[in-house]
């Protein structure tokens, strides 16, 4: 599916509909489904951007080329967000450690006595334990 959009800005109704051939009903269901939400003017018209317009390529794509109903695409676009959530979670939390680790890294070239694990001890084993004693014998007379 060819995109035919060359500038960045917001696009109505009538002129997204044509881009796509589709009808501008069909761009209204779906944001009746809540698949889309364009901005609107001060008179209500509705604004597709750019985010708006690449969100519609992929529906276009799951319903056309892949025969998604609509409530597969609702599952399906969910499931993206939740997946674009958790991948914003893991890279934050890998921040967070890496930087944790340069931390203890600089405090560690420092001569600082933090230590990301603590240093091992010896360990002491009682000798009664380490090894049976002999049995004594008996004086000689």
């Amino acid at each position: 599916m060819a995109a035919k959009r060359k500038s960045k800005g917001a696009y109505m109704i009538s002129a997204v509909a044509e881009m796509y051939e589709i009808h501008p009903q069909t761009l209204r269901l779906y944001e009746r489904e809540g698949l889309l939400k364009p901005s609107r003017t001060d008179g209500n018209t509705r604004l597709y951007t750019e985010e708006d317009i690449e969100r519609l390529e992929f529906i276009l794509n799951l319903a056309r080329d892949l025969g998604v109903n609509i409530a597969g695409i609702a599952i399906i676009l969910q499931m993206r967000e939740r997946m674009e959530e958790m991948n914003r979670q893991m890279q934050s939390f890998v921040e967070y450690v890496r930087t944790e680790m340069l931390t203890h890294m600089q405090q560690a070239a420092q001569g600082a006595t933090a230590a990301m694990v603590p240093a091992r001890r010896p360990m002491m084993v009682p000798r009664g334990d380490a090894a049976p004693e002999k049995p004594r014998r008996a004086p000689r007379k």
